[in-house]
């Protein structure tokens, strides 16, 4: 019988591997390939099928990122749209029978978080230089220890936010499934339509907050 929370390691050079979320993570990346290639084989100039929905995507993250990071972020939007795909599709991979998202945990989240977060900070010194270890220490130099709390929290409010909202949608989804009779689905179709809701929403917040930190790195200063 599966116990929720129980995940099957193996040990490689002195080190523990989850092999469920590794298993689970290349499914998720040859989804996102897969996705691609279909919506990009036969490019039309009036698009329609899978072209139309990444379209759409890469639009409307496109549109976005402009706005929040500016132009020097532009160069940001293949990451920022990859980074959607990949977080939707690890939310929604769960839902299925038999298998898990990678998001699930903690361990992929975290290191999402922290992709993001050394991002930011190496763009922030690459681009504004002196000027961006400068703001740690404003309005005045004792503040660099409540900033150097923030920057802690980023990583960790970002990684636990998504871990625990799609691990609690996972759980619930297994326990009403024990606990419904089966000629009794309602509940539990209805709990997955809504984990599919919140795993989208939760992929888009995932993102807007990655390119809220990100701006703070890449925009240019106002005057």
């Amino acid at each position: 019988m599966h116990e929720i929370g129980v995940r099957e390691t193996v040990q490689f050079a002195g080190l523990t591997f989850n092999w469920e979320t590794l298993e689970m993570t290349w499914i998720t990346m040859a989804i996102v390939l897969l996705v691609a290639v279909l919506a990009t084989r036969n490019l039309k100039l009036v698009p329609s099928g899978w072209q139309n929905v990444v379209e759409m995507v890469v639009t409307a993250l496109g549109e976005q990122s402009e706005t929040m990071l500016g132009k020097r972020g532009r160069f940001l939007s293949p990451f920022i749209v990859t980074l959607f795909l990949f977080l939707l599709v690890s939310n929604w991979v769960g839902l299925v029978p038999t298998m898990a998202s990678p998001t699930n945990d903690l361990n992929t989240t975290l290191g999402l978080a922290l992709l993001v977060i050394c991002m930011v900070h190496v763009l922030g010194v690459y681009m504004k230089g002196g000027h961006y270890i400068a703001h740690f220490f404003q309005p005045t130099p004792v503040f660099v220890i409540i900033n150097a709390i923030e920057e802690v929290a980023k990583p960790i409010t970002l990684a636990f936010r998504l871990f625990g909202n799609i691990l609690a949608g996972e759980i619930l989804i297994i326990v009403l499934l024990k606990l419904m009779p089966i000629w009794m689905p309602v509940p539990s179709v209805l709990w997955l339509a809504f984990s599919i809701f919140i795993g989208g929403v939760q992929a888009v917040i995932f993102t807007m907050l990655s390119m809220a930190y990100l701006a703070n790195a890449v925009k240019e200063d106002e005057h």
